[in-house]
């Protein structure tokens, strides 16, 4: 072997390596229409009882990813690189570019909406296309109707297709609470005096402030703070039982006894019963907040070779993926093998559900069925300034 191989060789023997990768990887995916869904957000079966729908010769990919974000991070990306292949001018940048897989489809979730929307990183729906879209109750179709900027509008473009939800829920320990003789019931119980410095929060203004709103008797969406003359002081109060403020690893401390309740999110607790017998949930009496998984089109989606098969990937992808997700077997599936429900079932008396389930508590909760429950939707900018403002003036706080 010569081990006086020059980096320059090393480089060009290395390039040739990838070159050839590329130009496979391109012939081996092209034309196959793709969709990047949110892992464990659909279960596996069912994308084997929607591969045999297909006619003879139709192909699909499925591919997952393990965070919201990072899917958003992705479309990010994606247009930045479209924008950026008219600079490229090596032959290994422009085949790179060309092998990049833009998916037909995508999950998002409902909070990211309005930014991909004004980002151009997606594009909208044709309702022609859904349907199973007079299956979704109204708030369900209300949250993805925006305009151009991203915001509510009635008479808006669809910017996305629904297919799973949950809620903000608390989570807790019912060994420490027995202890103590408390069973909480709604968003107050944060607040308890025995429970100071047993609290994880998660680090994320909109919910904090909103269960405070709540608390007080307002809506998540109220468009001014300001108005409310003691909120300040109630989420003064709350940081104080606060031990730590977490989006990611909130739910460790609540396993191993540091805290003894977490505000959650119910896709994260619904996993952890079942490994953890002393860990429950509720949902708050008086209301709280809901999360969407959506289908959304990216912008850049895989344009076909040719002109007649434009309505073949848009009837396999947008047609037969959506309106099959929406589809009641489907719906049931969803609702049963991952940490969501399928929204075709809500408002449904519980005598009619499906008989498993008839048990499915973000279906039979009569607070998750009404108005006290509800989306986080788009803030204005000054109203976003002052959950800003506020947010920060709270955490600066040091607990006595």
């Amino acid at each position: 072997m010569n081990h006086n191989l020059s980096r320059r060789s090393f480089l060009t023997s290395t390039a040739t390596i990838i070159l050839s990768q590329l130009l496979l990887g391109c012939s081996n995916t092209s034309g196959i229409p793709q969709i990047l869904l949110l892992e464990d957000s659909i279960p596996a079966q069912l994308i084997g009882d929607f591969r045999k729908t297909l006619a003879r010769g139709e192909k699909i990919d499925f591919k997952p990813n393990t965070q919201l974000r990072q899917i958003f991070t992705s479309l990010l990306n994606w247009q930045q690189s479209k924008k950026s292949d008219k600079k490229n001018n090596s032959l290994l940048d422009k085949i790179f570019k060309k092998s990049v897989d833009y998916p037909n489809l995508t999950t998002l979730g409902d909070s990211w909406l309005q930014s991909a929307i004004q980002e151009n990183l997606i594009q909208p729906l044709l309702v022609d296309d859904l349907n199973g879209w007079q299956k979704l109750p109204f708030p369900w179709q209300k949250l993805v109707q925006r305009n151009d900027q991203g915001e509510l509008a009635i008479d808006g473009k669809i910017w996305g297709a629904p297919y799973r939800w949950g809620s903000t829920v608390i989570a807790y320990r019912s060994d420490k609470l027995a202890k103590l003789n408390l069973i909480p019931q709604d968003w107050d119980d944060l607040w308890r005096p025995e429970l100071g410095d047993r609290i994880s929060l998660l680090d994320a203004p909109r919910e904090v402030i909103g269960f405070t709103l709540k608390k007080l008797g307002y809506s998540y969406n109220i468009d001014n703070l300001d108005q409310i003359s003691n909120l300040e002081s109630e989420l003064l109060a709350l940081h104080k039982q606060a031990k730590l403020y977490s989006s990611d690893n909130y739910l460790q401390p609540l396993i191993l006894g540091d805290t003894w309740m977490a505000v959650a999110w119910s896709g994260d607790v619904l996993p952890l019963m079942k490994r953890y017998s002393n860990i429950k949930f509720f949902i708050p009496k008086s209301g709280t907040s809901l999360w969407a998984d959506i289908w959304v089109k990216p912008q850049l989606a895989k344009t076909p070779a040719k002109e007649t098969d434009i309505e073949n990937i848009s009837t396999l992808i947008t047609k037969k993926w959506i309106n099959f997700c929406w589809q009641s077997k489907a719906a049931q599936q969803i609702s049963l093998f991952t940490n969501g429900t399928s929204p075709i079932f809500l408002g449904t008396s519980p005598e009619n559900l499906p008989k498993n389930l008839k048990n499915d508590v973000f279906l039979t909760s009569k607070v998750l069925n009404s108005d006290k429950s509800e989306f986080l939707l788009p803030l204005s900018k000054e109203t976003a300034k002052q959950y800003e403002s506020l947010w920060v003036k709270t955490r600066q706080v040091i607990n006595d």
